[in-house]
């Protein structure tokens, strides 16, 4: 016999399917689309944190259940790509990540064009070919492919054309015009050289765009976290609004603490405000992780943390440490042959200081010249390299 009790739940159940079965009749064109569907939201949750948390593995099965349920959608296809995306995003120059990463991009393409011919999924066939096509022009343009990328970012900009206005849909819808409202006047402000290939667009609205990027990031679902990790850089590099950056970042951080790409960020701009203690518990961590092999901590990471471990040993008169983790991050650096980095030249330049201090002039005098070796004569360690040479030979060394 069923209690009382049970047979309110029974009835509470019902009411609430009714309920839902009413609106979903009721917002019909939105329900269409499966990326206002809360349902497959929900199934996907996991996996999308799992994914931002680096772990891979589990978030492609769960991605590829979802290829199993929705095989015809171009979602799961592209959310495969995404998986390989942030696989490639903690250590960008490594490319064995590439091609598995563009053939899921294609297939989201490939569906989503189908998707397109349907007049009443024109909208989300739209949003994903803007999309792939969004992130596949990124990846080339990393590869210095300028051709490819410009052929692609074209692409996503004429399907971005089909999305706007639609955001009542649907608030991922937001996301692309966002991003173009800010950077399309962003490049030519920046890159001169770039306005005749804009001429061709609407010119956009940096103000509404981060609005948008913000919107999305509080209200979107699948490309929340991007929206986020869009807003971080941005506000950092460009809008010198260090507080708002280190807001998203430490909120994508302690949302995602095994994410290496967020952890190396917020780190850094912990060191770069002066928040010491924290950045040197964050860079520790981080150097345990890249030593303990954990999936996406790699050389990169490594350089980051233990330069940051290198500065604050010898913010604390340490030479001994300092002198340690500054050969360590010579060591990542040659792993990687990164001899470009800025991380690499100040190492050399604090390791000459520590070899000078004890009286090691030799050493710091090939310290020095490997800076000069790897800089351009215009660059700010180059010149601190070339004057401090010059008062070691000075001093009859």
């Amino acid at each position: 016999m069923i209690s009382h009790s049970r047979w309110r739940i029974v009835f509470l159940h019902a009411t609430l399917l009714i309920f839902s079965t009413t609106i979903a009749t009721s917002q019909e064109r939105k329900d269409s689309l499966l990326i206002a569907d809360m349902y497959v939201q929900i199934e996907a949750t996991q996996a999308l944190n799992d994914m931002y948390n680096f772990k891979f593995r589990e978030a492609r099965i769960q991605f590829g259940w979802l290829k199993q349920r929705y095989h015809e959608h171009p979602l799961p296809y592209f959310l495969m790509g995404l998986n390989e995306w942030w696989k490639i995003m903690p250590a960008m120059e490594v490319e064995k990540y590439d091609e598995t990463f563009l053939a899921y991009m294609d297939t989201s393409i490939m569906k989503a064009k189908n998707l397109y011919e349907i007049d009443s999924m024109k909208i989300e066939g739209a949003f994903f070919m803007a999309a792939a096509y969004g992130f596949k022009a990124r990846l080339y343009s990393e590869r210095k492919k300028w051709l490819k990328a410009a052929g692609h970012a074209n692409k996503a900009l004429n399907y971005l054309e089909d999305c706007r206005g639609q955001e009542a849909l649907s608030p991922e819808l937001l996301f692309g015009d966002g991003l173009y409202n800010y950077f399309s006047v962003w490049i030519p402000e920046n890159y001169p050289q770039l306005r005749p290939f804009l001429i061709m667009f609407d010119k956009g609205n940096k103000e509404l765009g981060l609005e948008q990027l913000r919107e999305v990031a509080h209200n979107a679902f699948y490309t929340r976290t991007e929206a986020q990790y869009w807003l971080m850089r941005i506000l950092f590099t460009e809008e010198n609004d260090t507080q708002g950056a280190m807001h998203e970042s430490e909120y994508l951080h302690e949302t995602y603490p095994n994410n290496a790409y967020f952890q190396r960020y917020y780190t850094r701009l912990l060191f770069q405000t002066g928040r010491l203690a924290k950045a040197k518990i964050l860079a520790e961590d981080m150097l345990m992780k890249v030593d303990s092999g954990y999936v996406g901590y790699e050389a990169t990471s490594g350089r980051y943390a233990t330069f940051y471990l290198a500065r604050i040993w010898e913010s604390n008169l340490d030479r001994e440490k300092a002198f340690y983790y500054y050969k360590r991050t010579i060591d990542f650096v040659e792993q990687q042959k990164a001899y470009e980095s800025g991380y690499y030249h100040y190492s050399l330049l604090g390791l000459a200081q520590i070899y000078e201090k004890r009286g090691n002039t030799s050493e710091a005098k090939e310290c020095l010249r490997l800076i000069r070796k790897n800089t351009s004569r215009g660059d700010e360690a180059n010149k601190r390299a070339k004057e401090y040479l010059k008062s070691l030979k000075d001093d009859g060394d």
